[in-house]
């Protein structure tokens, strides 16, 4: 038998979950490990605010919703402010819950159009050194986005957008020069954007439009001489009125458990190499 805060700990969890699934939650063997961590670190949190929040509901009749306290605290930051930033590692659902926000957003007509962006570090923005058209010279770069849509809406579909211009998937450098009105633009990986980049993309924000922008200051693939743009940002524009910054660690990983032990690891091993200098 457990100790007295167990005991009360997995009473809380089985009567809060019975709630949820009274109210047609389907309830799986991750959502009852994240609701013990939840419960464990706040005894008074309602899992139905959290879990019961339908972002948006895929193809193929899925609900995509937040996953824990944080995940729901960075979706009502994106509904309430023109630009959010979501910071932290991966498998945190930065991306994912961003990209269902926004077509969310498309389906009820609160844009006129979907952007999806990410610096192509690897190929310095000299996309004409790789082989093929254009389509098949960024498609390696964009294939995290193009994979989280999918997993929201059939192919076919995310197809005929992109044909009609409705869904647009492009390198940071292709930002450059334009004013993009009533969309949601997604910029992902944007710690591999230079400050200069960051800036550019921040100033073509138009008139009814909302941004997300996700990265990883741990993970950091720009040449040493050069700044992250998002770590610029980070220090210049916090406490701007209509910008969000939301913070993710790994407690908020929600993909395999191996993940999360494998982000500490690294963390451990980072921190004590920088002790040791």
């Amino acid at each position: 038998m457990g100790s007295q805060t167990d005991v009360e700990l997995a009473e809380s969890v089985l009567r809060k979950l019975y709630d949820l699934g009274r109210r047609g939650f389907a309830i799986t063997a991750p959502d009852v490990a994240r609701s013990i961590d939840i419960l464990k670190a706040d005894g008074k949190v309602n899992l139905n605010t959290v879990f019961m929040d339908t972002v948006f509901v895929t193809s193929r009749n899925k609900n995509i919703g937040p996953k824990g306290v944080n995940q729901k605290a960075y979706v009502d930051a994106i509904r309430a402010n023109d630009i959010v930033f979501g910071v932290g590692p991966a498998g945190t659902g930065k991306t994912f819950l961003a990209v269902a926000m926004a077509l969310h957003a498309l389906q009820e007509k609160a844009v006129k159009r979907l952007i999806l962006t990410r610096p192509a570090v690897e190929a310095g923005e000299r996309l004409g050194y790789l082989p093929g058209d254009l389509q098949e010279k960024v498609n390696p770069y964009l294939r995290p986005l193009y994979d989280a849509m999918s997993d929201m809406t059939d192919n076919e579909r995310v197809e005929q957008m992109m044909a009609r211009g409705v869904v647009e998937v492009a390198p940071l450098a292709f930002m450059r020069g334009r004013t993009l009105n009533d969309a949601f633009i997604i910029l992902d990986e944007a710690q591999n954007a230079t400050a200069e980049q960051m800036k550019m993309f921040l100033t073509r924000v138009g008139f009814g439009s909302k941004v997300v922008i996700t990265g990883d200051v741990t993970q950091i693939d720009l040449p040493r001489h050069q700044r992250s743009g998002l770590v610029n940002a980070i220090d210049i524009l916090d406490g701007i009125p209509g910008i969000a910054f939301h913070y993710f660690s790994d407690v908020d990983v929600v993909r395999h458990p191996v993940v999360k032990r494998i982000i500490q690891a690294y963390d451990r091993a980072e921190e004590s190499a920088h002790s040791g200098e």
